[in-house]
């Protein structure tokens, strides 16, 4: 969400924000500078689970749960952090839902690409007679 040109919405404008590794479409409440408050309206992408600082380490001493902002949860945004949003805003549960299921199948997709490379190691260790 990185642009040449600083972008100043005005109060009603729609806007896709990213929040603590969440992206959300929501509506400015409020106009500011540096930040402005928004009002969300659905979800584009869930927030990420566990570690940022250690990420796929499932082993660290807190394994952070993080939901995502409600529907209507207002938020104070820098303006680095948001862009115009062009189009449709979709329904929040369903946005939600969908965007979960995504970071679900991601999960699941490098969970089984683990299992297989852990497979192929175990054989490989096997065959090296280590």
């Amino acid at each position: 969400m990185q642009s040449n040109q600083k972008f100043s919405p005005e109060p009603g404008t729609l806007v896709v924000i990213t929040y603590k590794t969440g992206e959300y479409v929501g509506e400015v409440v409020e106009a500011g500078s540096p930040r402005s408050l928004v009002k969300v309206l659905a979800v584009r992408k869930h927030p990420e689970q566990g570690d940022l600082h250690n990420p796929y380490n499932p082993d660290v001493p807190m394994f952070h749960e993080r939901r995502a902002l409600s529907f209507t949860e207002k938020t104070n945004i820098l303006a680095s952090d948001m862009e115009p949003f062009h189009g449709e805003v979709p329904e929040y549960k369903e946005s939600l839902k969908q965007a979960l299921a995504a970071d679900i199948a991601a999960l699941d997709r490098l969970k089984r690409w683990a299992e297989r490379g852990l497979g192929q190691l175990e054989g490989l260790e096997k065959e090296y007679k280590l």
